[in-house]
């Protein structure tokens, strides 16, 4: 633990200035005495809160755009590790959910259940207009959640559509702050009190449209004699053609009387059948 460089060894200084406490650089008070070895005296509460203030790891739950901004203080510019992030993929190793994007009714459950996975005490950023309010599809929607505070509770509201990387790093540090100067009592005894405004949309419900029935029935349909009399020749017959060629050997199937020179007849037939054709319209036209 680092002594505030503020604070003097001197037990003069004490005296004269009648100071209760030193309060390291972290943010959080310790007790009265301290020893001329750079030894900091503090109780078991402040030392613990230290610990989980310089090891907040994370868990990014991103679902929109806003994350693209948190993606980048991964790089060496911004260096989220410094403070002590270290992303995680499990729930059960976090104690920090970062939720930045829009969140729907059917993310709802799934987001609920990644908090109460995470093991106490946790805490949530709520990072973009999208996840604080709704944002831009919060008005007559009725498959966005408007705001997350309804599912889970939020320690820090960051705003922003999006929230500059400066901005991450400042909640960060508000939210060390936090951990830094509380007690294990307020953690427990935390409620849902402050709640953003809501606005119920007018929007009525309305029967499934799609049952699932209209794909069978274009797909399983059978072609009727219009495909026949277009191509000039069996739809049947030429799937059959196609799909199922006969097994024959090489001596067979270069004989003149073979099954496979017969079937190449028939489509070299068809094939003229549909030339001319075509050049009879032609001829027509012009």
């Amino acid at each position: 633990m680092v002594i505030n460089s503020e604070v003097s060894r001197s037990s003069n200084y004490f005296k004269e200035q009648e100071l209760e406490s030193v309060t390291s650089g972290l943010g959080f008070s310790v007790t009265e005495e301290t020893i001329s070895d750079s030894v900091i005296v503090t109780t078991f509460h402040d030392f613990t809160n230290w610990i989980r203030l310089s090891s907040l790891w994370p868990l990014l739950y991103g679902t929109s755009c806003c994350f693209i901004e948190f993606a980048s203080l991964i790089g060496s510019r911004f260096d989220f590790d410094r403070f002590g992030l270290v992303p995680r993929s499990s729930p059960r190793q976090a104690d920090l959910i970062i939720t930045a994007g829009t969140v729907t009714m059917k993310m709802a459950p799934s987001l609920v259940r990644l908090y109460e996975q995470m093991p106490e005490p946790k805490y949530v950023i709520a990072m973009g207009a999208c996840t604080i309010t709704g944002g831009m599809f919060s008005t007559d929607s009725y498959s966005t959640v408007r705001g997350v505070d309804k599912l889970i509770p939020v320690d820090v509201y960051l705003p922003g559509c999006p929230p500059k990387p400066e901005a991450i790093i400042d909640a960060v540090i508000k939210l060390r702050k936090k951990v830094g100067q509380e007690s294990a009592h307020e953690k427990k005894n935390y409620q849902q009190n402050q709640r953003c405004f809501t606005m119920s949309h007018r929007l009525k419900p309305v029967l499934p449209i799609h049952t699932g029935t209209y794909d069978q029935q274009t797909l399983r349909r059978t072609p009727g004699n219009e495909m026949d009399t277009s191509l000039e020749y069996p739809l049947e017959q030429i799937l059959q053609n196609s799909i199922a060629f006969p097994t024959e050997s090489l001596e067979e199937m270069t004989s003149p009387d073979s099954e496979s020179t017969n079937l190449l007849k028939d489509r070299n037939q068809g094939n003229k059948k549909q030339e001319k054709s075509i050049k009879l319209m032609i001829e027509e036209e012009t």
